[in-house]
């Protein structure tokens, strides 16, 4: 599960912190590369490096 317990609270694991922290940075990364003029090849393969995370993120929540 990608839960675990501190101090009789659930919190969620490194794991899917990272994966969020990770995903945070492409968007913003990615919002201040199109305010700069980049290529749209850049913003896609920050677009498509966000899709894997995400769709790492919801593999990761759904496994027991």
């Amino acid at each position: 599960m990608t839960l675990c317990e501190v101090d009789g609270s659930a919190v969620l694991d490194h794991q899917v912190d990272d994966l969020l922290l990770h995903a945070r940075g492409l968007v913003l990364v990615r919002e201040v590369l199109a305010r700069r003029g980049a290529s749209p090849d850049e913003l896609d393969a920050h677009t498509r490096e966000l899709e894997r995370v995400r769709g790492e993120l919801v593999a990761t929540l759904s496994r027991d």
